[in-house]
């Protein structure tokens, strides 16, 4: 929907990409005399002081800071900013020398200023703050938002910004602490002229990341998928491991391939904050369906498992991989090696403490905590995996008709991309595939880890369903300490491993599946 500004027929000809702004009109050069600097659209970080626009970030959290700090590096030199009332002091003292931001007190002496803004705030607490300082916004400027969940940033957007207001709104998939170069940047023009597309795309050009062009409604069904039920997925293992009162690599079962893919993932996420992964859980209605039925796939493949229903269970994860990963794809494969895989291998210890309760979410105790490491495990001679949490992924994906390759093309995090290839690693192979499913009926070694994957894997579906938050928290911090004694080692290697599987990646080449 793009709606023109009440004043956009004032732009003629002569000099239609330098604006002016006032607190109540909005004027181009040739239309008005003002008395207020002038902005080009057209603009760049290169571009004199007076041409380039007001840049408004309200919420100075991690990812409100990396913004900041990457544009002001950019040479943009007019950059307010703002955060909680108690935030000021310290934060004006944190931003102090760094060149072309300024810190204000609130968002109404942003919103007042600010030729663009974004609302870098969480998306549970979006629609308050847009409540608060959006209709302090001026007239004809361009707002948008970083949430991660789109849903209840465009309601509140829509019900709360004023009608002669421009919403041209972003996204980056990644953390704070990931170089945003090459990664996807999403933007969303809802409503506005393509000059205001032009100045938001300048604006976030420095960040050399890659543009995707989605709706709000584009954007929550992708990140669902790419996002919030491949974080279900992970947080789920780490559930079951902690239920189970392991480190799972110290006995020996997850030590290397697939396996160090699962581990440094689960412990990467467990790593961070909880409320990073819950909102996009909890307020996005596409994720809750996906995790449901990430859920009911498990459940179901687990049964057909216990029941020893091996023509079953055979005939539905080959259906998915028809689906998935048929003759009829014509997709580019990632294919991930196990010579790639191994140089992140998991070392093996004591076994776990059965006088620990699982329950307090302490650490287990061990006589020796071996470590994670980058080199090839003397003796790694691991049981055959059902892979569970897999097959579950395949068959959810089957089973909800995704494609998650078009996904991975569109906006595809790190840690999606490692999971699409781990799962091409399985099922485009018949062999490895078949030694899963005949593990599944047959060997009962991974029997209680895949029972705990089953009921964790629930019970996150529940947490969301019922869409609360201190329950997810409760949920994440228990499993959190009780592996965070290894975050430290695990997120150096996750980081080291990931980016050598994306240094790995074949060129961009059209391959059918391999095996059909």
């Amino acid at each position: 929907m793009n709606a023109r500004h009440p004043t956009d027929d004032l732009i003629n000809s002569s000099d239609t990409s330098r604006l002016s702004t006032s607190g109540s009109v909005w004027t181009t050069d040739s239309s008005y005399i003002v008395e207020t600097p002038t902005m080009r659209f057209d603009a760049t970080p290169d571009a004199s002081v007076d041409d380039q626009p007001v840049i408004g970030i309200i919420g100075m959290g991690e990812m409100g800071k990396m913004y900041a700090k990457t544009l002001s590096r950019a040479g943009w030199a007019k950059i307010n900013v703002c955060d909680r009332s108690e935030n000021f002091a310290q934060l004006r003292e944190e931003m102090e020398g760094t060149p072309g931001i300024k810190v204000l007190r609130d968002g109404h002496a942003v919103s007042r200023t600010a030729d663009w803004i974004m609302y870098a705030v969480e998306a549970q607490f979006i629609e308050k703050v847009v409540e608060e300082y959006g209709p302090s916004t001026k007239v004809g400027a361009i707002v948008g938002g970083q949430t991660s969940v789109k849903t209840p940033e465009r309601e509140a957007f829509e019900k709360y910004l004023p009608e002669d207001v421009h919403i041209v709104s972003c996204h980056s998939l990644h953390g704070p602490t990931v170089s945003p170069e090459g990664q996807p940047l999403v933007i969303i023009r809802h409503r506005g002229p393509d000059w205001a597309l032009q100045l938001v795309e300048n604006i976030l050009r420095p960040f050399k990341s890659h543009f995707v062009y989605l709706s709000y409604e584009e954007h929550d069904l992708v990140t669902a998928n790419t996002q919030a039920v491949t974080h279900a997925a992970f947080l789920s293992m780490g559930t079951a491991w902690h239920c189970s009162q392991s480190y799972p690599w110290e006995q020996g079962w997850y030590v290397r391939g697939i396996e160090v893919i699962k581990v440094n993932i689960m412990l990467r996420i467990y790593s961070n904050k909880w409320h990073v992964y819950a909102g996009l859980a909890i307020l996005n209605p596409a994720a809750r369906d996906m995790i449901g039925q990430y859920a009911t796939s498990a459940t179901e493949l687990f049964k057909l498992m216990l029941a020893g229903d091996s023509a079953g269970l055979r005939t539905r994860v080959y259906r998915a991989r028809e689906a998935l990963f048929g003759p009829h794809r014509r997709v580019t494969p990632i294919l991930l090696s196990e010579d790639v895989l191994d140089r992140f291998s998991m070392s093996r210890g004591e076994p776990p403490n059965p006088n620990v309760d699982p329950t307090d979410g302490s650490a287990p105790r061990r006589a020796a905590r071996p470590s994670i490491s980058s080199t090839h495990p003397t003796n790694a001679n691991a049981n055959t995996n059902s892979h569970l949490s897999l097959l579950a992924m395949v068959d959810c994906w089957a089973a909800l008709n995704i494609d998650p390759f078009a996904h991975l093309s569109l906006a595809a995090t790190p840690l999606f991309r490692m999971w699409i290839g781990v799962a091409e690693y399985l099922f485009r192979s018949e062999t490895r595939l078949n030694a899963a499913l005949d593990a599944a009926v047959h060997d009962v070694s991974h029997r209680s880890d895949d029972l705990e994957f089953v009921v964790a894997a629930r019970g996150w579906s529940q947490c969301v369903t019922f869409g609360s938050f201190p329950l997810y928290k409760d949920r994440f911090k228990h499993t959190q300490a009780f592996f965070k004694p290894r975050f430290a080692e695990a997120t150096a290697l996750g980081s080291r491993m990931i980016q050598t599987i994306l240094d790995n990646a074949p060129p961009p080449t059209v391959e059918e599946s391999e095996g059909s």
